[in-house]
Protein backbone atom coordinates (compact mmCIF):
# COMPACT_ATOMS: atom_id res chain seq x y z
CA UNK A 1 0.00 0.00 0.00
CA UNK A 2 2.99 2.71 1.01
CA UNK A 3 4.66 2.09 -2.83
CA UNK A 4 1.24 3.60 -4.33
CA UNK A 5 0.75 6.25 -1.74
CA UNK A 6 3.97 7.17 -3.61
CA UNK A 7 3.15 5.90 -7.23
CA UNK A 8 2.72 9.91 -8.23
CA UNK A 9 5.82 11.02 -7.14
CA UNK A 10 7.60 8.05 -8.90
CA UNK A 11 6.05 8.56 -11.58
CA UNK A 12 6.94 12.13 -11.59
CA UNK A 13 10.78 11.58 -11.20
CA UNK A 14 10.42 8.55 -14.12
CA UNK A 15 9.10 11.56 -15.81
CA UNK A 16 11.86 14.35 -15.20
CA UNK A 17 14.38 11.11 -15.92
CA UNK A 18 12.76 10.72 -18.98
CA UNK A 19 13.35 14.34 -20.32
CA UNK A 20 16.77 14.37 -19.32
CA UNK A 21 19.86 13.49 -22.37
CA UNK A 22 20.58 9.58 -22.91
CA UNK A 23 24.22 10.52 -21.64
CA UNK A 24 22.71 12.35 -18.59
CA UNK A 25 21.02 8.72 -17.56
CA UNK A 26 23.95 6.89 -18.43
CA UNK A 27 26.83 8.27 -18.89
CA UNK A 28 29.40 5.26 -18.50
CA UNK A 29 28.30 4.30 -21.75
CA UNK A 30 28.21 7.80 -23.75
CA UNK A 31 31.15 8.03 -25.56
CA UNK A 32 30.29 4.42 -27.04
CA UNK A 33 26.97 5.56 -28.00
CA UNK A 34 25.50 4.26 -31.96
CA UNK A 35 23.58 7.42 -31.89
CA UNK A 36 25.53 9.41 -34.18
CA UNK A 37 23.85 9.25 -37.87
CA UNK A 38 24.12 12.01 -40.09
CA UNK A 39 20.67 12.94 -40.94
CA UNK A 40 19.82 15.39 -43.22
CA UNK A 41 17.44 16.80 -41.03
CA UNK A 42 16.85 18.21 -37.24
CA UNK A 43 13.96 17.41 -35.19
CA UNK A 44 11.57 20.19 -36.38
CA UNK A 45 10.15 22.77 -33.68
CA UNK A 46 6.63 23.41 -33.13
CA UNK A 47 4.50 20.96 -31.33
CA UNK A 48 6.58 18.12 -32.00
CA UNK A 49 9.18 20.34 -30.13
CA UNK A 50 7.56 20.10 -27.05
CA UNK A 51 6.15 16.73 -26.86
CA UNK A 52 8.20 13.76 -25.10
CA UNK A 53 8.41 12.16 -28.34
CA UNK A 54 9.85 13.27 -31.41
CA UNK A 55 9.62 12.42 -34.99
CA UNK A 56 12.21 10.14 -36.68
CA UNK A 57 14.10 12.32 -39.04
CA UNK A 58 12.81 11.65 -43.07
CA UNK A 59 16.45 10.63 -44.37
CA UNK A 60 19.92 9.55 -43.24
CA UNK A 61 22.82 10.35 -45.40
CA UNK A 62 24.59 6.82 -46.16
CA UNK A 63 27.07 5.59 -48.96
CA UNK A 64 24.46 4.12 -50.88
CA UNK A 65 26.88 1.46 -52.63
CA UNK A 66 27.68 0.61 -49.47
CA UNK A 67 24.04 0.24 -48.33
CA UNK A 68 23.65 -1.75 -51.29
CA UNK A 69 26.75 -4.03 -50.73
CA UNK A 70 25.16 -4.71 -46.94
CA UNK A 71 21.93 -6.00 -47.90
CA UNK A 72 23.10 -8.34 -50.15
CA UNK A 73 25.64 -9.48 -47.18
CA UNK A 74 22.48 -9.59 -45.29
CA UNK A 75 20.21 -11.80 -47.06
CA UNK A 76 23.43 -14.04 -47.77
CA UNK A 77 23.01 -17.74 -46.38
CA UNK A 78 26.49 -18.45 -46.69
CA UNK A 79 26.82 -16.67 -43.34
CA UNK A 80 25.71 -20.11 -41.83
CA UNK A 81 27.95 -22.97 -42.26
CA UNK A 82 25.09 -25.32 -43.85
CA UNK A 83 23.75 -22.41 -45.93
CA UNK A 84 20.19 -21.93 -43.91
CA UNK A 85 20.34 -19.04 -42.29
CA UNK A 86 21.40 -15.69 -43.15
CA UNK A 87 21.14 -12.25 -40.66
CA UNK A 88 17.40 -11.92 -42.40
CA UNK A 89 16.11 -14.97 -41.15
CA UNK A 90 15.43 -13.77 -38.15
CA UNK A 91 14.57 -10.05 -39.14
CA UNK A 92 11.79 -9.91 -41.26
CA UNK A 93 10.34 -7.03 -43.23
CA UNK A 94 6.82 -7.87 -42.81
CA UNK A 95 7.12 -9.04 -39.28
CA UNK A 96 7.85 -5.20 -37.82
CA UNK A 97 11.94 -6.42 -38.66
CA UNK A 98 11.53 -9.42 -35.86
CA UNK A 99 10.64 -13.19 -36.31
CA UNK A 100 7.55 -13.07 -34.19
CA UNK A 101 8.81 -15.91 -32.06
CA UNK A 102 9.32 -15.33 -28.60
CA UNK A 103 13.05 -17.22 -29.15
CA UNK A 104 14.68 -17.51 -32.33
CA UNK A 105 15.75 -20.65 -33.71
CA UNK A 106 19.96 -20.67 -33.75
CA UNK A 107 21.55 -22.80 -36.86
CA UNK A 108 22.35 -25.28 -34.24
CA UNK A 109 18.40 -26.26 -33.73
CA UNK A 110 18.76 -24.31 -29.73
CA UNK A 111 16.28 -21.55 -29.29
CA UNK A 112 18.19 -18.07 -28.48
CA UNK A 113 18.43 -17.00 -24.82
CA UNK A 114 15.91 -14.21 -25.39
CA UNK A 115 13.10 -12.56 -27.87
CA UNK A 116 14.65 -11.11 -30.95
CA UNK A 117 15.05 -7.64 -30.90
CA UNK A 118 13.95 -5.56 -34.50
CA UNK A 119 16.59 -4.59 -36.50
CA UNK A 120 14.37 -1.21 -37.48
CA UNK A 121 15.52 2.14 -36.13
CA UNK A 122 18.32 0.07 -33.90
CA UNK A 123 20.48 2.81 -34.92
CA UNK A 124 18.32 5.19 -32.74
CA UNK A 125 19.17 2.98 -29.63
CA UNK A 126 21.84 4.40 -26.91
CA UNK A 127 23.04 0.35 -26.60
CA UNK A 128 22.23 -2.55 -28.58
CA UNK A 129 20.38 -5.85 -26.85
CA UNK A 130 18.32 -6.24 -24.53
CA UNK A 131 21.01 -5.84 -21.67
CA UNK A 132 22.99 -3.17 -23.41
CA UNK A 133 25.44 -5.22 -24.09
CA UNK A 134 27.00 -3.50 -27.19
CA UNK A 135 27.35 0.23 -28.18
CA UNK A 136 28.85 -0.55 -31.86
CA UNK A 137 27.51 -2.94 -34.58
CA UNK A 138 30.67 -4.44 -35.26
CA UNK A 139 30.93 -6.08 -31.85
CA UNK A 140 27.13 -6.97 -32.09
CA UNK A 141 27.74 -8.74 -35.63
CA UNK A 142 30.79 -11.07 -34.25
CA UNK A 143 27.95 -12.19 -31.26
CA UNK A 144 25.01 -12.90 -34.05
CA UNK A 145 28.43 -15.16 -35.90
CA UNK A 146 29.67 -17.12 -33.22
CA UNK A 147 26.56 -17.80 -30.96
CA UNK A 148 23.58 -17.58 -33.16
CA UNK A 149 25.08 -18.54 -37.02
CA UNK A 150 28.08 -20.75 -35.83
CA UNK A 151 30.75 -19.38 -38.05
CA UNK A 152 34.17 -18.36 -37.87
CA UNK A 153 34.67 -14.89 -40.13
CA UNK A 154 37.79 -16.99 -41.84
CA UNK A 155 34.91 -19.41 -43.53
CA UNK A 156 33.13 -16.77 -44.40
CA UNK A 157 36.10 -14.67 -46.23
CA UNK A 158 36.65 -17.95 -47.59
CA UNK A 159 33.33 -18.66 -49.32
CA UNK A 160 33.01 -14.58 -50.40
CA UNK A 161 35.74 -14.51 -52.20
CA UNK A 162 34.80 -17.02 -54.33
CA UNK A 163 32.25 -14.97 -55.79
CA UNK A 164 33.69 -12.58 -57.99
CA UNK A 165 31.16 -10.59 -58.01
CA UNK A 166 31.47 -9.70 -54.23
CA UNK A 167 35.53 -9.54 -55.04
CA UNK A 168 35.13 -6.68 -57.40
CA UNK A 169 32.18 -4.79 -55.58
CA UNK A 170 34.54 -4.59 -52.27
CA UNK A 171 37.64 -3.56 -54.86
CA UNK A 172 35.67 -0.53 -55.96
CA UNK A 173 33.87 0.54 -52.70
CA UNK A 174 37.13 -0.10 -50.53
CA UNK A 175 40.78 0.62 -51.16
CA UNK A 176 41.42 -2.71 -48.81
CA UNK A 177 39.08 -4.44 -50.64
CA UNK A 178 37.47 -7.59 -48.89
CA UNK A 179 38.21 -7.82 -45.22
CA UNK A 180 36.68 -8.61 -42.30
CA UNK A 181 36.35 -4.99 -41.31
CA UNK A 182 34.78 -4.05 -44.75
CA UNK A 183 32.26 -6.70 -44.68
CA UNK A 184 31.00 -5.63 -40.88
CA UNK A 185 31.27 -1.66 -42.51
CA UNK A 186 29.09 -2.36 -45.52
CA UNK A 187 27.05 -4.34 -43.12
CA UNK A 188 26.47 -1.67 -40.62
CA UNK A 189 25.79 0.95 -43.07
CA UNK A 190 23.15 -1.05 -44.39
CA UNK A 191 21.52 -1.75 -41.14
CA UNK A 192 21.95 1.94 -40.17
CA UNK A 193 20.05 2.57 -43.43
CA UNK A 194 16.84 0.47 -41.99
CA UNK A 195 14.64 3.71 -40.44
CA UNK A 196 11.14 3.52 -40.63
CA UNK A 197 9.80 7.05 -40.73
CA UNK A 198 6.77 8.85 -41.88
CA UNK A 199 4.29 6.87 -39.05
CA UNK A 200 0.88 8.28 -38.61
CA UNK A 201 2.38 9.58 -35.39
CA UNK A 202 5.27 11.12 -37.38
CA UNK A 203 2.92 13.15 -39.23
CA UNK A 204 0.63 14.17 -36.46
CA UNK A 205 3.42 15.93 -34.48
CA UNK A 206 4.59 17.17 -37.69
CA UNK A 207 1.44 19.17 -37.57
CA UNK A 208 -1.07 17.06 -39.85
CA UNK A 209 -4.44 17.15 -37.13
CA UNK A 210 -5.94 15.09 -39.44
CA UNK A 211 -3.12 12.05 -39.14
CA UNK A 212 -4.43 9.90 -36.33
CA UNK A 213 -7.81 9.67 -34.94
CA UNK A 214 -9.65 11.21 -31.75
CA UNK A 215 -8.98 7.77 -30.30
CA UNK A 216 -5.82 7.70 -31.27
CA UNK A 217 -4.89 10.95 -29.49
CA UNK A 218 -6.64 9.72 -26.35
CA UNK A 219 -4.40 7.20 -26.36
CA UNK A 220 -1.78 9.09 -26.46
CA UNK A 221 -2.98 11.32 -23.91
CA UNK A 222 -3.21 8.60 -21.63
CA UNK A 223 0.14 7.08 -22.62
CA UNK A 224 1.55 10.13 -20.79
CA UNK A 225 -0.51 10.89 -18.45
CA UNK A 226 -0.20 6.80 -17.31
CA UNK A 227 3.63 7.21 -17.12
CA UNK A 228 4.50 5.24 -19.96
CA UNK A 229 6.17 8.02 -21.91
CA UNK A 230 8.37 8.07 -18.82
CA UNK A 231 10.81 5.11 -20.13
CA UNK A 232 9.31 5.26 -23.41
CA UNK A 233 9.92 8.96 -25.01
CA UNK A 234 12.67 10.46 -27.35
CA UNK A 235 12.46 9.75 -31.53
CA UNK A 236 12.34 5.90 -30.55
CA UNK A 237 9.83 5.92 -28.11
CA UNK A 238 12.33 4.29 -26.04
CA UNK A 239 15.76 2.32 -26.22
CA UNK A 240 17.56 5.44 -24.92
CA UNK A 241 17.53 4.54 -21.04
CA UNK A 242 17.93 1.58 -18.79
CA UNK A 243 14.79 0.15 -16.55
CA UNK A 244 14.19 -2.63 -13.86
CA UNK A 245 11.40 -5.24 -14.96
CA UNK A 246 9.57 -5.16 -11.90
CA UNK A 247 9.70 -1.47 -10.59
CA UNK A 248 6.36 -1.55 -8.59
CA UNK A 249 5.85 -5.87 -8.50
CA UNK A 250 7.89 -8.53 -8.30
CA UNK A 251 7.64 -9.82 -12.18
CA UNK A 252 10.63 -12.86 -12.25
CA UNK A 253 8.78 -14.12 -8.67
CA UNK A 254 5.41 -13.90 -9.99
CA UNK A 255 6.33 -15.86 -13.38
CA UNK A 256 9.01 -17.80 -11.60
CA UNK A 257 11.88 -19.93 -13.43
CA UNK A 258 14.55 -17.60 -13.43
CA UNK A 259 17.34 -17.75 -16.13
CA UNK A 260 20.34 -16.20 -16.80
CA UNK A 261 18.95 -14.09 -19.32
CA UNK A 262 16.22 -12.60 -16.88
CA UNK A 263 19.40 -11.37 -14.93
CA UNK A 264 19.27 -8.40 -17.79
CA UNK A 265 22.36 -6.00 -17.37
CA UNK A 266 23.61 -7.54 -14.42
CA UNK A 267 24.95 -10.30 -16.99
CA UNK A 268 27.33 -7.58 -18.18
CA UNK A 269 28.14 -4.94 -15.12
CA UNK A 270 27.57 -7.97 -12.63
CA UNK A 271 26.75 -4.90 -10.18
CA UNK A 272 23.66 -5.93 -7.71
CA UNK A 273 21.41 -2.83 -9.03
CA UNK A 274 21.65 -3.69 -12.53
CA UNK A 275 19.99 -7.11 -11.84
CA UNK A 276 16.79 -7.80 -13.89
CA UNK A 277 17.62 -4.26 -15.70
CA UNK A 278 17.10 -4.10 -19.46
CA UNK A 279 17.25 -1.25 -22.43
CA UNK A 280 14.18 -0.10 -22.69
CA UNK A 281 12.69 -1.47 -25.98
CA UNK A 282 11.35 0.61 -28.76
CA UNK A 283 7.96 0.95 -29.34
CA UNK A 284 8.28 2.05 -33.25
CA UNK A 285 6.39 -0.41 -35.45
CA UNK A 286 4.99 -2.48 -32.05
CA UNK A 287 2.07 -3.38 -33.43
CA UNK A 288 4.08 -5.83 -35.99
CA UNK A 289 6.78 -7.39 -33.62
CA UNK A 290 4.98 -9.51 -30.99
CA UNK A 291 5.85 -11.09 -28.39
CA UNK A 292 7.20 -8.66 -26.48
CA UNK A 293 9.79 -8.57 -23.48
CA UNK A 294 13.03 -10.29 -23.06
CA UNK A 295 11.46 -13.51 -22.95
CA UNK A 296 8.63 -13.17 -25.22
CA UNK A 297 6.00 -13.59 -22.65
CA UNK A 298 3.25 -10.90 -23.88
CA UNK A 299 1.46 -12.50 -26.71
CA UNK A 300 -0.43 -9.32 -27.85
CA UNK A 301 -0.08 -5.85 -26.80
CA UNK A 302 -3.62 -5.99 -24.28
CA UNK A 303 -1.04 -8.76 -22.97
CA UNK A 304 2.00 -6.39 -22.99
CA UNK A 305 0.15 -3.30 -21.59
CA UNK A 306 -1.35 -5.03 -18.84
CA UNK A 307 1.75 -6.72 -17.26
CA UNK A 308 3.55 -3.05 -17.36
CA UNK A 309 0.37 -1.84 -15.37
CA UNK A 310 1.08 -4.11 -12.89
CA UNK A 311 4.75 -4.52 -12.57
CA UNK A 312 6.11 -0.99 -13.94
CA UNK A 313 3.00 1.51 -12.56
CA UNK A 314 1.88 -1.02 -9.66
CA UNK A 315 -1.65 0.11 -10.71
CA UNK A 316 -4.64 -1.62 -13.28
CA UNK A 317 -5.72 0.08 -16.38
CA UNK A 318 -9.16 0.00 -17.21
CA UNK A 319 -10.22 -2.08 -20.28
CA UNK A 320 -11.11 0.94 -21.86
CA UNK A 321 -8.02 2.87 -21.85
CA UNK A 322 -5.94 0.10 -23.05
CA UNK A 323 -8.00 -0.12 -25.96
CA UNK A 324 -7.14 3.47 -26.23
CA UNK A 325 -3.36 3.19 -25.86
CA UNK A 326 -3.35 0.34 -28.41
CA UNK A 327 -5.03 2.54 -31.29
CA UNK A 328 -2.11 5.03 -30.04
CA UNK A 329 1.05 2.34 -30.59
CA UNK A 330 -0.73 0.77 -33.78
CA UNK A 331 -0.41 4.48 -35.10
CA UNK A 332 3.81 4.16 -34.75
CA UNK A 333 4.13 1.94 -37.84
CA UNK A 334 6.38 3.36 -39.80
CA UNK A 335 7.50 3.44 -43.66
CA UNK A 336 10.74 2.27 -45.41
CA UNK A 337 11.47 3.21 -49.10
CA UNK A 338 8.07 5.14 -48.73
CA UNK A 339 6.01 1.67 -47.95
CA UNK A 340 4.28 0.95 -45.00
CA UNK A 341 5.61 -1.92 -43.21
CA UNK A 342 2.13 -3.22 -42.71
CA UNK A 343 1.84 -3.45 -46.35
CA UNK A 344 4.90 -5.40 -46.82
CA UNK A 345 4.49 -8.89 -48.05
Amino acid sequence: MKRRRYLPFLILAYAMLALAPWWWLDSSQSSASITEIPFTESTPSGAAGKEPIQPIPQHVELNKDKVALGERLFYDHRFSPDGSMACATCHIFKKGGTDNQSHSRRVDGKLTTTNALTIFNSSLNFRLHWNGEFARFEDQIDRVLSVSLKTTWQDIIHKLKQDPDYVSEFSRIYRDGMQISTIKDAIETYERSLITPNSRFDKYLRGDQQAITEQEKRGYSLFKSYGCVACHQGVNVGGNMFQKFGVMNGYFADRGNITQADLGRFNVTHQEEDRYRFRVASLRNVALTAPYFHDGSAQTLEDAIKIMARYQLGRPIPHQDIEYIIAFLKTLTGQYKGKSLSDYE
